[in-house]
């Protein structure tokens, strides 16, 4: 089920570095959200700015740029909120350890293990 992250901290791309600034920055919160089909889609809600008439919608993120940072261990998912449709997860950027040889290993959850866990929630469901 869980997983230990790899330590490696490879160059981000631009897409991958504006990703990790939106979660970093906190001013929307980013969420994961995976259905019961097992697709995932990371996103934050975008207030409307009455100024501009612009927002109040929600605004997906890169799947495959956030899958690889939260593989690499820049991002971590917090608990889960679970519904009958879907799971729920808060995204935060992952506290950066002072000496990375003393800090525990971060873990995550795999996709396989996500799989399950909608799996057997179905069936405790049905």
């Amino acid at each position: 089920m869980l997983r230990p992250l790899p330590r490696t901290q490879a160059p981000l791309g631009a897409e991958g570095a504006e990703v990790l600034r939106l979660i970093t920055q906190r001013r929307f919160p980013v969420r994961l959200t995976v259905h019961a089909s097992g697709r995932r889609r990371y996103g934050y809600w975008l207030p409307l700015d009455p100024a501009t008439g612009r927002g109040g919608c929600y605004v997906a993120l890169s799947t495959g740029e956030c899958d690889a940072l939260h593989a690499a261990g820049r991002i971590v998912l917090g608990d889960p909120l679970v519904d009958p449709a879907k799971t729920t997860y808060p995204v935060q950027a992952a506290a950066r350890a002072a000496a990375p040889a003393a800090s525990a290993p971060r873990v995550s959850l795999t996709r396989a293990a996500l799989n399950r866990e909608i799996l057997a929630r179905d069936a405790l469901t049905a």
